[in-house]
């Protein structure tokens, strides 16, 4: 069952100019979605969910850049001054001293370990794929050729017969 309401609505000037910015905002962020989904598709990338969307376009709204860390990364164990990692944290436990001597307060102490993982990621990629995408093999790769092979073990070597 269809539920359907027979109104109009007749806004004043105000309501018109709120109802304009409000509408060209949200063409501005769906142009900007399609052209991060499309650049995404030219590299060969996966596609960009929108979740993912609304963290990039936030950042780039405030001139940031939008970096992931593995879900398992222990920025609140690992020191954030000599690099040593605790064994094990409760979460009941909010601050703790290193064996360096340093005290660190737990969120802190991650924040600082989750920006010096998002720079270095940052700097080695320089934006870049590290590793390219996994791809299907082209055909002349897919298999092997018994008397391609021979050949040219027999060219390489020298010796007759190879």
């Amino acid at each position: 069952m269809q539920l359907r309401y027979q109104y109009r609505i007749y806004p004043g000037p105000g309501q018109r100019r709120a109802l304009a910015r409000t509408f060209g905002c949200a063409r501005v962020v769906y142009n900007d979605a399609l052209s991060i989904r499309e650049q995404a598709r030219t590299a060969g990338l996966a596609f960009v969910s929108s979740g993912e969307l609304s963290k990039r376009l936030t950042a780039t709204r405030y001139g940031r850049t939008f970096g992931k860390v593995d879900r398992w990364f222990p920025s609140s164990k690992l020191c954030s001054s000599c690099g040593a990692l605790q064994d094990k944290m409760p979460l009941n436990i909010r601050t703790w001293t290193c064996s360096c001597g340093t005290t660190h307060d737990r969120d802190h102490n991650a924040a600082k370990n989750v920006l010096a993982a998002g720079q270095a990621e940052r700097l080695n990629a320089c934006g870049d794929q590290v590793r390219p995408a996994p791809g299907l093999a082209q055909v002349s790769e897919a298999g092997t050729h018994p008397q391609r092979t021979t050949h040219l073990a027999w060219e390489q070597t020298g010796i007759p017969g190879l």
